[in-house]
């Protein structure tokens, strides 16, 4: 097991340009390899987006992160500190949410709220009564007579509300219906616009979608991309459905564009096709030239951004999305 010195200078440094930094991060449990050189880095006031599926290793690195659990070998600085080293005094400075809430079954809602909140420094009474509004939660009832969805709230509550400069959610929304996911979307945007820095993993990623300012996709232990949509989506084929008065012409010629299907109907002629970054401009060119009736272009979602990653392809890794790193080693069991 590592340790590393401590180094004032380039801690200063990491602050400045991130709140949380990985390199070369690695955790083992017996014979496997849970994080196998992670690099991950959250700018300062910032959505980052963490994805990967389960037994990525989101959940160890969120551990590490908040100090419950000792890294094997690489580095780790939270607030340009060490979280195992330094945890208490670092966890002040942040509010954590996990998937699966566990509250005093005794207590009522808002006593709960004051106790969670009271950990990462306390809460703004102002912040805390309009996010209870917001989501709808009935603070004098009994944690043991809440749903899943309203000890979800009670933990959203509590985070939301705290002084903190990170918030670390973990499946934040689990639990919480359609509605209430939109209030927390709200929320979240609000947080982020006042400086705070918030590090969000989540399944739905059309949440992530509409809240990140960057992505991290990480694959057995180690991170595949990283980047903004946009970013990612330069490396992606774009979808384009075309109605035209004449045929479209050209497009069959073009080494960008793939999936070509065409045919007349009552509108005029129906194209479809997929078309990489490079011969976007072209393809669009050439549709125009027969006369659009209508016409979409879509990006490519978050959801294909991410199943594209986890194809049969070649993994890609480092913090570009480029090609030519080891692939990680061992297979991944991530523990409960």
């Amino acid at each position: 097991m590592s340790d590393h010195t401590h180094d004032p200078v380039n801690d200063t440094a990491d602050t400045a340009e991130a709140v949380v930094r990985t390199e070369g991060l690695v955790k083992e449990f017996g014979s496997f390899r849970a994080l196998d050189g992670l690099d991950l880095s959250v700018r300062r006031g910032e959505v980052h987006g963490f994805l990967g599926p389960n037994g990525a290793g989101k959940s160890t690195t969120i551990r590490i992160l908040l100090g419950l659990m000792r890294h094997d070998g690489g580095r780790v600085r939270l607030f340009g500190g060490d979280p195992w080293r330094d945890g208490t005094r670092l966890r002040a400075g942040l509010s954590y949410v996990p998937g699966d809430v566990a509250l005093w079954p005794g207590l009522t809602g808002g006593q709960c709220i004051d106790i969670l909140a009271s950990v990462h420094g306390g809460l703004r009474a102002d912040r805390r009564a309009d996010l209870i509004e917001r989501f709808d939660l009935d603070p004098t009832k009994r944690a043991r007579d809440y749903s899943k969805g309203n000890r979800q709230k009670v933990a959203l509550v509590a985070a939301l509300a705290a002084e903190v400069d990170l918030m670390v959610l973990d499946e934040p929304t689990s639990g919480l219906d359609p509605l209430m996911e939109q209030v927390f979307q709200e929320v979240i945007r609000e947080r982020r616009d006042q400086g705070t820095t918030v590090l969000l993993s989540s399944h739905i990623l059309s949440e992530v979608e509409a809240l990140a300012d960057r992505v991290s996709i990480i694959r057995k232990g180690r991170n595949v991309t990283t980047g903004s949509l946009r970013e990612l989506r330069r490396h992606t084929r774009t979808t384009v459905h075309a109605v035209t008065r004449a045929e479209v012409t050209g497009l069959d010629a073009l080494a960008a564009v793939a999936d070509l299907a065409s045919g007349r109907g009552e509108a005029g002629v129906d194209t479809r096709f997929t078309v990489g970054p490079d011969g976007l401009g072209d393809a669009v060119g050439l549709v125009h030239a027969a006369g659009v009736e209508s016409l979409t272009v879509e990006p490519p979602s978050l959801d294909a951004l991410f199943l594209s990653r986890y194809s049969d392809e070649p993994e890609q890794t480092g913090q570009s999305g480029q090609p030519g790193e080891r692939p990680g080693k061992h297979a991944v069991r991530e523990p409960a």
